[in-house]
């Protein structure tokens, strides 16, 4: 399963998305003009931003009435009590609002700052929040490229979150079709012949992190083929990256 080589692939010359832009068929175009042709097994790496932004889930802070909630904490927070109205919208649980920053559970299960509600590479004014569904979205995407190409691809949706024991921030997958997100060595055993006991690695996170370091977050590239990656290219969900509660030693 593990690959000798690993190719990331930018792909250039993707326009600016508006909603209901047909997507899928714009990253097949930029695809063919770069002289790039989806290959059977490849991984398709696509920024949250654009995939909402032609899903119309970008929105205007003047069309947003603040509740009593949201302006109370807006100022705790000192931020924008439109945006606060918009994070707890999409939240399911807040878990941590310390030094200016609001840690939340969406509803999709993820736990990361501010429901990913996100100002940055959108009109000023505005902001984008993630996809309603990411799996589905990424499906979508997958479904139209095969189309498009007649390529069998995997489709990974990336977004950026901050890790709580670490500096920086990585991309990981909050969206995926035609990949299992998971390669599991538990049982196997090492080169000294210990079975491994809890080893999960989180493939499609990895892939969505690697992804990022070709696309950059000012460079305009909102999409990369992983070439070279040896599965799992079975049916997986975002879903199955979310730890459950009982697993959970820290909530």
């Amino acid at each position: 399963m593990i690959a000798p080589e690993i190719r990331l692939i930018a792909l250039h010359g993707i326009p600016e998305i508006k909603p209901n832009d047909d997507l899928p068929h714009l990253i097949a175009l930029a695809a063919k003009r770069s002289g790039i042709r989806f290959r059977h097994k490849d991984v398709l790496i696509v920024t949250q931003k654009v995939v909402s932004k032609a899903e119309g889930r970008v929105v205007k802070l003047d069309s947003v009435e603040p509740s009593d909630s949201a302006t109370s904490f807006a100022r705790i927070l000192k931020k924008d009590a439109r945006v606060i109205e918009l994070i707890l919208r999409e939240t399911k649980r807040i878990v941590k609002m310390a030094r200016g920053i609001i840690i939340v559970e969406t509803r999709h299960g993820f736990v990361c700052a501010n429901a990913g509600v996100d100002q940055s590479n959108v009109k000023k004014g505005s902001a984008s929040l993630l996809p309603i569904n990411p799996d589905e979205s990424a499906e979508n995407l997958r479904d139209q490229i095969r189309k498009e190409t007649g390529a069998e691809i995997g489709v990974v949706i990336s977004d950026t979150f901050g890790r709580p024991w670490r500096e920086g921030q990585v991309d990981v997958a909050v969206g995926i079709a035609g990949i299992g997100p998971l390669i599991d060595y538990r049982g196997k055993r090492d080169r000294y012949g210990y079975q491994l006991k809890a080893t999960v690695i989180a493939a499609a996170d990895e892939l969505a992190s690697a992804a990022e370091l070709v696309m950059g977050k000012l460079s305009g590239v909102p999409a990369v083929v992983v070439r070279g990656f040896r599965g799992p290219f079975t049916n997986g969900s975002s879903r199955e990256l979310v730890r459950a509660w009982s697993r959970d030693l820290f909530r």
